[in-house]
């Protein structure tokens, strides 16, 4: 099958092609690098021609209130396109928890992504992640000086970025499942807790400082980026990725 990656030279985008390249599909990438704009949709009917699936691994540029109009915008035009180009399967990447933290902008925003999906006029597959092991460093530069590390004590069930990839990719050649499938890592640590594994495997002689108003994190409660029952559980540990 011909597979249109959009988003195919990032993090996750570059793992799905080698993957489905490897399995004797033709995935091509598809991003800014390659003249492709999501919002303009300039070179998106070039990148949809021919093409039996779709999977959309774009980001907004932001977290912020642009989120919302960047998702709305860059799907309204993926899916006008990928209709009149007869694509049969349309795949996004969301987050595991996006509909149950109504209080971060960028949630909402992968929720109305979602939505507009489900809406459109072609079947579609939802894969929602948990946090990336890759993210961490990211998280902790948020809020963190030369001493400590502010983290909260939120659940998390974070994955390596290649059991991502591999759910992603075998999502893609399925029949859509019009519908989520949630993945996850193999383990639940509250962020503080990963954040002092981080830094103790790194030699990092910072501290961390347990605060539960600390960084976009501390909007969630409870376990709602804690994946349910029906998630796909990934094998790689988070100490297993460290050491590689």
């Amino acid at each position: 099958m011909k597979i249109a990656v959009i988003g195919g030279t990032g993090l996750i985008g570059s793992q799905v092609v080698k993957i489905l390249n490897a399995g004797g599909h033709e995935a091509v990438p598809h991003s800014p690098s390659t003249g492709l704009n999501l919002l303009s949709r300039k070179g998106l009917p070039e990148a949809l021609a021919g093409a039996d699936i779709v999977v959309n691994l774009t980001d907004s540029p932001t977290f912020d209130e642009a989120s919302p109009a960047f998702f709305r915008t860059t799907m309204d035009n993926l899916l006008l396109t990928a209709r009149s180009a007869g694509v049969g399967h349309a795949v996004v990447l969301s987050i595991v928890g996006a509909d149950l933290v109504p209080d971060l902008v960028y949630y909402h925003a992968k929720v109305l992504q979602e939505d507009i999906l489900k809406a459109g006029p072609v079947p579609y597959s939802i894969v929602r992640a948990t946090q990336f092991f890759e993210f961490m460093d990211a998280v902790m530069s948020w809020t963190s000086d030369d001493k400590t590390v502010r983290l909260p004590a939120t659940r998390i069930q974070p994955i390596a970025s290649a059991d991502v990839a591999r759910a992603v990719a075998e999502v893609c050649v399925g029949v859509p499942l019009r519908g989520i499938r949630n993945v996850a890592g193999p383990e639940v640590f509250t962020l503080d807790e990963l954040g002092r594994i981080t830094l103790a495997v790194r030699g990092d002689q910072r501290s961390v400082v347990t605060d539960n108003n600390a960084g976009i994190y501390a909007a969630a409660s409870s376990d709602v980026l804690i994946a349910q029952g029906d998630a796909v559980i990934a094998r790689t540990t988070y100490r297993d990725w460290l050491a590689r």
